[in-house]
């Protein structure tokens, strides 16, 4: 019986989640769509991303960055959500972490929202529902 290392890949890549001294990137989900955040965290671990947290609100959000803060190196951040939402929670952490990568998770129609995330330093975007190919060309956009 032939063994894997039998058959050489042709397919064969690095994972997109790794950086370039093979270390993962480490995401922080922020969301409070279970769904959303399970979703996002199977994208991203199946790249090699690691995930080091979640959160299920803005302000739960923002108190873990502050916690795992700098082992952060990218946080998708939903817009819509209670206690605190997306935009105001991303404003605390670029004005903790001024090079804070933030990327936004928004439904369709928020996009008044969306830009106005984008002027106050989030680096890109993401539509609901999630695109898989969509989500990590956006997360490696940003982390360049």
């Amino acid at each position: 019986m032939k063994a894997k290392q039998d058959f050489p890949s042709i397919n064969e890549r690095a994972a997109d989640g790794l950086k370039e001294d093979g270390t993962p990137y480490r995401v922080l989900i922020v969301d409070d769509s279970m769904f959303v955040a399970k979703q996002l965290s199977q994208i991203l671990t199946s790249e090699g991303f690691e995930i080091i947290g979640t959160a299920g609100d803005g302000e739960e959000g923002v108190t873990k960055y502050k916690e795992l803060y700098p082992k952060v190196d990218l946080v998708t951040m939903d817009i819509t959500m209670p206690k605190m939402d997306g935009v105001t929670a991303l404003e605390q952490i670029v004005a903790f972490d001024k090079d804070a990568k933030v990327i936004m998770v928004s439904a369709l129609g928020k996009q008044d929202l969306v830009k106005k995330s984008l002027l106050m330093g989030a680096k890109n975007y993401i539509v609901k529902p999630l695109d898989r190919k969509k989500v990590l060309e956006r997360i490696l956009m940003s982390l360049k």
